[in-house]
């Protein structure tokens, strides 16, 4: 009986060492095939944009594959920072700012990382969950679309709380790397003889004769400008990862917490208006949509008062990070052409203009018939044409 126990217990253990294991492997793999891991997710994103309109409940199918592929590529992200963060302890690596300040933040704090982790799943699974909660009614379907709306808003407070009332950054984590490995002819140091060839035929790297040490590789004469660019460190290069976001306070702080509960307003204001039966215009009305403008724009102006009456020195005192999360929100108020009221009475009737211009002509005819099919997820849900 204790032979039969003691088996037991053994292949227990390897059952729970082979996934482990395995996990392993899978993780080395993604980490030395950075860049093909990409272009196989690529290529799988890429299938999403043909699916809607092939078949009966295609987009279901469709936003499945996609919120799963963004899953496996926000695992493989983790994968690739463990080892980039390995790699920066033995070398020094040129990094955005971007990456430079969430990965102080993921890093520095558990909570900011389990925070950022839970909003980036929220953001790649909220179309597919709005589309499963549809089968049950639009009433259903909103109640899904504010409730993952706070769900959001209150994972950017917590993260803004976590970073001392600084502006929150899009996406929250940092962005893929992939990293450079060697190859095994450079790893491996060649004869003196082949190295002497290799040299002498202008390689592209020149190999020391005696010392066995290479040099770099010089640019060429029509590059000479953007390579010595590239090797200038700029002032937020050198800044730490703190300073590379200011802290918001008074009209700031209010307007980053208005901007980051913009969303939910609007959500609120479109599963009102759109459930009432008193002969309102429903998802027509322009009464959420210009609620919604109005209190992201005047979030906008705000910021943009407090900039220039706190911060010495205005706009020219801002850092390059903040300098383009201010230009991609700036970009990102064209999408209210694309919501509510606006798109059905406006944007909508333009798209079809378009597309049937583009019928009956060859291959413009099937970037007509993809435009078609992506009006209808455009028309039918929220989350299609949400920034936040």
């Amino acid at each position: 009986m204790m032979d039969r126990l003691k088996q037991a217990a053994d292949q227990t253990k390897v059952t729970v060492k082979l996934p482990a294991k395995w996990l392993g492997m899978y993780g080395d793999f993604i980490t030395k095939n950075g860049g093909a891991v990409g272009q196989v997710e690529g290529a799988l994103r890429s299938l999403t944009y043909i699916l809607p309109g092939r078949f009966r409940e295609s987009e279901l199918a469709s936003e499945s594959l996609n919120s799963g592929v963004q899953l496996l590529s926000l695992y493989h992200d983790s994968l690739l920072s463990r080892a980039i963060a390995q790699s920066l302890q033995h070398r020094k690596s040129h990094q955005t700012p971007h990456n430079r300040y969430t990965r102080f933040y993921c890093q520095k704090s558990g909570t900011y990382r389990r925070t950022a982790v839970a909003l980036q799943v929220v953001q790649y699974t909220e179309l597919l969950l709005e589309m499963m909660s549809k089968r049950r009614g639009e009433k259903a379907r909103w109640r899904m679309v504010v409730c993952l709306e706070t769900v959001k808003a209150l994972c950017r407070l917590i993260l803004m709380r976590l970073t001392n009332s600084r502006p929150l950054l899009s996406p929250p984590m940092p962005e893929r790397e992939v990293i450079e490995e060697k190859s095994e002819e450079e790893l491996i140091p060649s004869p003196p003889s082949e190295r002497s060839e290799r040299s002498e035929a202008g390689s592209e790297q020149w190999t020391m004769p005696r010392t066995s040490l290479t040099l770099p590789p010089l640019p060429s004469s029509e590059d000479i400008s953007s390579y010595l660019l590239s090797k200038v460190l700029t002032a937020d290069d050198i800044k730490p990862p703190k300073a590379l976001l200011h802290r918001t306070s008074g009209l700031g702080e209010a307007a980053e917490i208005l901007y980051i509960i913009r969303p939910v307003i609007y959500a609120a204001a479109m599963a009102y208006w759109c459930q009432r039966s008193d002969g309102s215009r429903g998802k027509a009305d322009w009464r959420p949509w210009l609620l919604g403008l109005s209190v992201e724009y005047g979030a906008r102006q705000l910021a943009k008062h407090d900039l220039e009456t706190r911060r010495p020195g205005g706009a020219r005192g801002l850092t390059q990070l903040e300098r383009d999360e201010i230009k991609k929100r700036g970009w990102s108020l064209g999408w209210w052409a694309m919501r509510g009221a606006f798109y059905d009475n406006v944007t909508r009737g333009a798209i079809l203009g378009f597309t049937n211009k583009l019928k009956n002509k060859p291959l413009v005819d099937m970037v007509g018939s993809i435009i078609e099919d992506y009006e209808f997820l455009w028309d039918q849900y929220y989350f299609p044409t949400a920034t936040l």
